[in-house]
């Protein structure tokens, strides 16, 4: 099955539809850095990217995909999110980075079968909830585009008529929606995002978002109830420390929980040598070289070692106020290393990143989590075979 990847970054979401079996026939990306990352892994022959074709560095607005109609099984990407993004300036539709309509008119272009987007939590905020179900009602009906010179708000009216109007089964295509907070899915970081999944009517398939797989609750059993995490870890009782709220929640379960614990920072990186204490042995990783400079403030205090991360973020001047940081079981505070982040976005080791420090954060900051997009894309190549 062929897919066109837009928005690719440093590969995170290409990566786990690639490993779900889909070849990509295009990959576009502007950014110079992100690009180099992905021409570098290619030529290392890292498995996941190894067949891709070269990346178009190129603005998507600079490409007819008229050429690839009807000819490609999945397009996928995340539009880039700034416009919407809690750390952002908030300017949705008014921003000139919006690229929603361009992801809407790649739909349009090549008619695939299914669609998978990924867009920050923030656009299902209630300033932005007009913006939001335009773009879910440009997704199912991608062919009744934008007249020229017609405002979002007046097209949106012609969408919402044609919604309420039109003869049933008439859908291009059936578009579901809604947040998804990774860790609930095995990744090692509180990473909320929005996943849009659509297919293409006509194959009248059923979908639903996959069940989610790990809890907090069944994280708290391990740390509260039986002690297994610390002893999977080694950690002696001294330095058994958790949060006081979520100890008391871990203390007050009854019965073990079915589902797997969430993954924690230090189950992500318990392996990695510390890169300020043992600089010599951590050169021995690819892109795990420590970064002085980090402060805790008040909104910015990092992350845990024993829960998952907070979210990576790219931030809109550099890296965004020191928030990408591991807190030190004594209480200081240093910045994740790039391999580190890399671990905490479930990148494999062998994947290297380009560019300066700020520049890799960026590229994992606006990531897809390799195995959050795998198990999405997995589940989606499966409805897909079945309707051969």
């Amino acid at each position: 099955m062929r897919a066109v990847e837009l928005f690719a970054g440093a590969g995170g979401l290409g990566m786990g539809i690639s490993k779900a079996g889909f070849k990509p026939a295009l990959v576009v990306e502007r950014d110079k850095w992100c690009c180099d990352t992905i021409r570098e892994n290619r030529s290392r022959k890292i498995k996941e990217v190894a067949s891709w074709p070269v990346p178009s560095q190129c603005d998507v607005r600079d490409i007819d995909f008229r050429k690839l109609e009807n000819k490609v099984e999945l397009v996928s990407g995340g539009p880039p999110c700034q416009p919407f993004s809690l750390g952002g300036k908030h300017r949705a539709y008014s921003d000139r980075r919006d690229m929603w309509p361009e992801a809407v008119r790649v739909v349009r272009e090549t008619w695939p079968k299914a669609f998978i987007f990924e867009n920050v939590k923030g656009l299902k905020r209630a300033s932005f909830a007009g913006y939001f179900n335009y773009i879910l009602l440009q997704l199912s009906y991608p062919s009744l585009s934008p007249r020229k010179g017609e405002a979002w708000r007046e097209h949106f009216r012609r969408l919402q008529r044609h919604h309420t109007g039109h003869t049933p089964g008439d859908e291009e295509f059936r578009v579901v929606a809604d947040i998804v907070n990774a860790a609930n899915y095995g990744v090692p970081q509180r990473r909320e995002r929005v996943v849009f999944v659509g297919f293409r009517a006509d194959l009248e398939l059923e979908w639903s978002f996959p069940k989610e797989t790990h809890t907090l609750h069944a994280l708290l059993w391990e740390q509260c109830r039986t002690g297994e995490y610390w002893e999977r870890h080694s950690i002696p009782r001294s330095k058994r420390t958790i949060d006081a709220r979520l100890h008391a929640r871990g203390m007050s379960l009854r019965s073990k929980p079915g589902e797997k614990p969430w993954r924690t920072t230090r189950d992500a990186i318990h392996d990695l040598p510390d890169p300020e204490m043992n600089q010599r042995k951590a050169s021995d990783f690819l892109n795990h070289k420590f970064q002085p400079g980090a402060k805790s403030y008040p909104g910015h205090t990092g992350s845990p070692m024993d829960e998952p991360a907070k979210t990576l973020k790219a931030g809109v001047h550099g890296v965004p106020g020191g928030e990408n940081m591991l807190v030190r079981e004594d209480g200081t505070v240093r910045y994740f290393t790039v391999r580190e982040s890399a671990r905490l976005q479930t990148f494999p080791d062998r994947y290297a990143f380009h560019g300066s420090w700020t520049e890799t954060m960026r590229q994992l900051g606006n990531a897809v989590p390799v195995d959050l997009a795998h198990l999405f894309s997995r589940n989606i190549a499966k409805k897909l075979k079945a309707a051969q």
